[in-house]
């Protein structure tokens, strides 16, 4: 049971972990391309993390702010 525990709660933090440094990733390019981050493009990096890394740069590399806030807010 504990040693169980133990294991879920490392995979867990793990997890955590990654997520937040893919959403660190997605907001420095993000940051790097259109300056500061409004409300929409925060909006968009939820809709971007649901997506492969390699969809989601692919994307931020190849759209501008107003495809990118097209695609994932005006549906």
């Amino acid at each position: 049971g504990l040693q169980q525990g133990l294991q879920q709660g490392l995979q867990q933090g793990l997890q955590q972990g990654l997520q937040q440094g893919q959403r660190q990733i997605i907001e420095n390019l993000m940051q790097v391309r259109f300056g500061e981050l409004d409300e929409s493009l925060i909006k968009v990096i939820d809709e971007l993390l649901k997506l492969s890394p390699m969809e989601s740069s692919r994307l931020l590399l190849d759209s501008s702010r107003e495809d990118l806030i097209r695609r994932f807010l005006s549906e």
